[in-house]
């Protein structure tokens, strides 16, 4: 190969120099005077700056309130709104109503002087926050988390606190005092009172109570007047003449539901999943139920894990939806498409999908089926077709002990007051005939009734014995109200178990049996085909669910013991634990021999029910469990209807058998380092098992009930006791 000479190479690099002088001319010749560079307009000038800056937000908005909202189920954030709300109908002033998982809190100490943050935050679990509410908590609580002030000190910020809780729980209303104590301790003030709901008695009544309050302490700290407001609607309800009858939601609770598109299935786009088996779990013919479904998830690209809950979404009973379409004189435009737009979409989000019909607002939407609340009567009042109407309304508003004797005692629901203040008999079916027409417009109705929310489950399976299939077990609810002055004893339903009641009878070609069908106890009808049809093939019925996910779960070693608690459907996570146990033995067995579950923890369950011939959930499953698990498995079962009693004649509760069991339940938490959980009823039953446990630890370590007690709280802390109650 040639060598290029020291000449050759000096030509070439002059000649590249030449090429990059002619090239680059422009720039190296031209005068000094920089060259205009273009750039994209600002976000921020254009209002659009950090999505995340609320303070941003209430500057541009001219908000004087922010209100952050912990919220699990929903309801949360209604409080939140209706605060809202009634701060701009009380004194004209406008908020911004805040999911805080969508926002920072580095500038919470930016707060202008004469503006305040309200907190209305829901306690979930054990003590814990929202899902949403757990990045704030962390950023109150965190002593190193620094402010834009450089410290951790909100000086002189106002706040206010709203909380919802349910005091059946250990831990109630834990988040609102502990995001009252960060506050306080960090410098903030606090306006009027804490406030603190209980869903155990009667959480609207204890919102009315202390905002009656609140309101005043409020206009002080602010200097503003009451009085300042207006009543103007969050929404505007148009009929439309003409629309396409493709784009109309007739219940279909997603857009992907409407178009029969593909998507993923959760709690905005529910599947409308096939009933592969229903069938009653109770003794046929008795005057309780309680339904076993079996739900198709083939192909759905749902997956769940035991201990998972699974979300129903249920419908209002016909005989609802109509007596509310007839006390609104709509009845004979039920079906006119309507659309609904909000007037002001930072406070008021149109709840359900549109355009819509009147009826299947009523049917699918809104929980009509729920008690009405006091504060709603009271706007109504104004709309009352006669002066006595009117004065019935206003009366039950202002009245609290009479809203409690007539409307609580007699679970009233909005229709049904509108019935009873009009004179009209609300023990007939209700047609345009037999019930009075109210003025009352829609928007009102929309805006004071909340979302239909789904109603949650423990799923009673396992994927690894059940992977296409989520089971649930629900008890029928069905109880009878109070009977007081204007309203007789009478049978109330609730709306999710009754529909999947509702569901099993179809799908098997059942009629109700004779004890469900007397004359005093009318079981409640629903439009179970859906929309357009849409849940009914040929003969299978389906049921629009998703799954929500839990820590409820099984330790991975199955070395450890295990000790469950569940009466009642209770037990319905706890088939879905021994079902994964089993599917893991199988295996285990089939790889390593007939000894292979030796050194596994023993596997305890403690259940109770009725009588062990009426009530007895999966009666015939477990034995085929314990034999499968190889004697890891003992079932202990308490009956309190039938002997054997106690001495002096009372009934016998699963914490009487554990108990009974103390030396090996103390063994197997203390020594084998065990895991209990417990499902169930909140009010009497888990607090009663949680103190029979912390005597027996107590007395296993040598000490007293608080000892006991505080190896309880330890094992929550560390996960080791774990609850999935409901009061």
């Amino acid at each position: 190969m040639a060598v290029a000479s020291s000449s050759d190479v000096a030509i070439l690099a002059l000649g590249v120099v030449l090429a990059a002088a002619y090239l680059f001319r422009d720039s190296i010749f031209s005068p000094s005077t920089p060259k205009a560079v273009s750039v994209a307009p600002s976000k921020l000038a254009n209002g659009h700056g950090n999505p995340r800056d609320f303070i941003a937000k209430m500057k541009e908005g001219k908000k004087r309130l922010i209100i952050f909202y912990g919220s699990q189920t929903g309801t949360a954030e209604e409080y939140a709104i209706r605060i809202a709300k009634e701060a701009k109908t009380k004194f004209g002033l406008t908020s911004l109503v805040c999911d805080p998982e969508e926002y920072d809190f580095e500038n919470l100490d930016q707060v202008p002087e004469d503006s305040c943050v309200i907190f209305v935050m829901a306690t979930y679990g054990e003590g814990e926050p929202t899902d949403n509410a757990v990045q704030l908590m962390e950023n109150l609580t965190d002593s190193a988390f620094e402010f834009s002030n450089g410290q951790h000190t909100l000086e002189g910020l106002k706040y206010v606190v709203f909380g919802l809780g349910n005091r059946t729980y250990e831990h109630y209303n834990a988040i609102a005092r502990q995001v009252d104590a960060e506050l306080a301790k960090m410098g903030a003030v606090r306006i009027g009172e804490r406030g603190e709901g209980d869903d155990d008695k009667s959480m609207e009544e204890d919102y009315l109570e202390w905002k009656d309050t609140f309101w005043p302490a409020f206009a002080e700290a602010l200097g503003v007047e009451e009085g300042q407001g207006g009543d103007t609607p969050d929404f505007a309800v148009t009929e439309l003449e003409s629309h396409p009858p493709e784009k109309v939601y007739l219940g279909e609770l997603s857009a992907r539901a409407l178009t029969k598109t593909k998507g993923i299935h959760d709690a905005k786009n529910p599947y409308a999943s096939p009933v592969k088996v229903s069938r009653e779990l109770f003794q046929v013919g008795g005057d309780r139920n309680c339904v076993h479904v079996e739900l198709d998830i083939e192909g759905s690209g749902i997956t769940y894990q035991h201990g998972d809950h699974v979300g129903v979404w249920p419908l209002n009973p016909d005989a609802e939806v109509d007596r509310l379409l007839c006390a609104l004189g709509l009845y004979s435009k039920k079906d006119t498409v309507i659309n609904v737009d909000s007037l002001d979409p930072a406070l008021a989000k149109v709840p359900f999908p549109v355009p819509s019909t009147y009826i299947s607002v009523l049917r699918h939407y809104i929980d009509i089926s729920a008690v009405t609340g006091r504060q709603i009567l009271g706007v109504l009042a104004k709309f009352a077709p006669s002066p006595e109407a009117g004065a019935f309304m206003r009366n039950l508003n202002s009245n609290k002990d009479e809203y409690a004797m007539v409307v609580t005692n007699g679970c009233l629901k909005l229709g049904e007051v509108l019935q009873l203040a009009a004179g009209n008999d609300i023990s007939a079916h209700p047609t345009p005939q037999n019930t009075t027409a109210w003025a009352i417009p829609f928007d009102i109705v929309i805006s004071s009734i909340p979302r239909l929310q789904p109603r949650y489950y423990s799923i009673s399976s396992s994927p690894k014995l059940n992977p296409t299939s989520v089971h649930v077990t629900a008890v029928v609810l069905k109880y009878e109200s109070i009977a007081n002055k204007l309203v007789a004893s009478r049978w109330v339903h609730g709306v999710g178990s009754n529909f999947l009641l509702n569901i099993k009878h179809a799908a098997n070609g059942e009629t109700p049996a004779a004890s469900e069908a007397l004359e005093h106890v009318s079981l409640p009808a629903y439009a179970i085909e859906g929309p357009r049809g849409a849940h009914k093939a040929e003969d299978i019925y389906k049921i629009p669910v998703h799954v929500r996910r839990s820590t409820f779960r099984l330790p991975t070693n199955p070395k450890s013991p295990v000790i469950m608690v569940g009466p009642g459907t209770g037990v319905a996570p706890f088939r879905g634990f021994v079902q994964e146990r089993v599917a893991l033995a199988r295996r285990t067995l089939e790889k390593n021999g007939d000894d292979a579950l030796a050194d596994w923890g023993q596997i305890s369950l403690f259940y109770g029910c009725r009588k062990s011939t009426e009530d007895f959930l999966y009666k015939d499953e477990w034995p085929q469990y314990t034999a499968e698990l190889k004697g890891k498995f003992t079932m202990h079962c308490a009956f309190s209807r039938e002997p054997p009693y106690k001495l002096d004649g009372g009934k016998i509760y699963v914490q009487d058998l554990i108990w009974d069991d103390r030396k090996n339940v103390g063994d197997a938490i203390l020594n084998g380092k065990g895991y209990v959980y417990i499902c169930g009823d909140a009010k009497a039953m888990s607090k009663a098992v949680e103190e029979v446990l912390a005597r027996i630890l107590g007395e296993a370590k040598g000490g007293s009930e608080a000892d006991g007690a505080a190896e309880i709280k330890l094992m929550k802390e560390r996960s080791r006791l774990m609850l999935d109650v409901w009061s």
